[in-house]
């Protein structure tokens, strides 16, 4: 690997782990704008490398560094509802990176980061609905589960996925990152 992509994938993990710090608790998922980095990683990186970029970030956080939301980080991280998120960003930041591989125009980027974000959310609320129903036993419904997982967050997602469609039409990837993986 070389030294750019080393630099590139080591700043997405960074830019991650500042994102989490910006944050407005909303529950047991605050929003942060770390899901603004995980999706712009993968304009930038291509999937693999952004996928390798945000494992860096859950890895550093999980031995033990203060970078998650909450200043929060450690293997106990695990236990938190909010920790399925995080696994979904492995998994977001790939597919942007493999959906927009021939994006051309801001609403194929903006499909890209849909299909990301969905992607993030297929991940954290079944873990989010395991961790708060059976280890805390809150024994919480499907609806308030999507209300607390999901609702809360649409508006400030929909501006984070414009800002993220904005960013990867306007980054010109060839430029900033000339030979992203293409798988």
């Amino acid at each position: 690997m070389k030294a750019k992509d080393l630099t590139l994938i080591s700043l997405f993990a960074s830019l991650t782990s500042i994102g989490a710090f910006i944050s407005i608790p909303l529950g047991p998922v605050p929003l942060t704008l770390q899901t603004l980095f995980v999706l712009v990683s993968g304009y930038v990186l291509g999937a693999r490398k952004a996928a390798l970029s945000q494992l860096i970030y859950i890895s550093l956080g999980l031995i033990g560094l203060p970078i998650f939301a909450g200043f929060s980080g450690g293997i106990q991280s695990i236990v938190k509802p909010s920790f399925g998120f995080l696994i979904g960003f492995v998994a977001g930041a790939y597919t942007v990176g493999t959906l927009s591989r021939r994006a051309k125009g801001f609403f194929s980027y903006l499909a890209a980061c849909s299909a990301g974000t969905l992607v993030i959310y297929l991940f954290g609320l079944p873990y989010m609905a395991f961790i708060l129903n059976y280890v805390m036993d809150s024994g919480l419904s499907l609806e308030k589960i999507l209300s607390i997982g999901v609702i809360a967050f649409i508006p400030g997602d929909l501006i984070k996925l414009i800002i993220a469609a904005y960013l990867g039409k306007r980054l010109n990837i060839s430029v900033l990152s000339s030979d992203r993986d293409l798988s």
